[in-house]
């Protein structure tokens, strides 16, 4: 896949556990280990919202998108 997530590294930076992210984005922690590990096919808006809100970052902080080799 051509999008990589990173927010594994922005919480690091961030010193928030998965936990404290979970409760504050108000998803479950099962969800957000999902999208933490980039085992889901997509992101909903709000989700992604509060992901930013709680770590004061902007998407492309913890989305990447790198082109696929053929």
């Amino acid at each position: 896949m051509a999008i990589i997530l990173r927010l594994d590294r922005m919480m690091a930076d961030r010193k928030m556990s998965l936990n404290e992210l979970a409760e504050k984005v108000g998803i479950s922690n099962v969800n957000l280990s999902k999208i933490k590990t980039g085992k889901v096919n997509g992101v909903r808006f709000s989700t992604l919202d509060g992901i930013c809100k709680a770590l004061d970052c902007q998407p492309g902080d913890i989305l990447e998108y790198r082109k696929d080799e053929e």
